[in-house]
């Protein structure tokens, strides 16, 4: 059962991510900032994370900075999902190493399925979708 982490500041979007991701067989720890995803990366590495860009404290993409310059959770794979949709932060944000870039509004069905894509592409496993 794969362990993942959501790292968002809105309660109500990571009760409905946390509620499909569940629903499809994986274990949820939640963040509401970018530094508590680090700092949670650091301590359970989590087979997958997912990542909003605009979130306290810390960015999205200055949690991924930091994650991807830990050798302990440099290679987690990372799944941005955010309201951001400029060509500049899609492309920011996959040159400092996210795996994947979902936009909101979002399919919570997509997401999963994104979800288990990364998971097997990185090794972790998966359901099947």
């Amino acid at each position: 059962m794969p362990l993942i982490l959501l790292a968002d500041d809105d309660d109500i979007l990571a009760d409905l991510v946390r509620f499909r991701l569940e629903s499809e067989g994986h274990r949820l720890i939640v963040a509401s900032d970018g530094a508590q995803a680090v700092e949670l990366a650091r301590e359970h590495r989590p087979d997958l994370i997912i990542l909003d860009s605009m979130m306290p404290i810390l960015t999205g993409p200055e949690a991924l900075r930091r994650i991807r310059e830990d050798a302990e959770t440099a290679g987690i794979p990372v799944v941005m999902l955010t309201s951001r949709k400029g060509e500049d932060d899609v492309v920011s944000a996959l040159k400092l190493g996210a795996n994947e870039y979902i936009t909101k509004p979002f399919r919570p069905q997509e997401l999963a399925a994104r979800v288990e894509s990364v998971l097997r592409q990185s090794g972790k496993g998966g359901n099947a979708a």
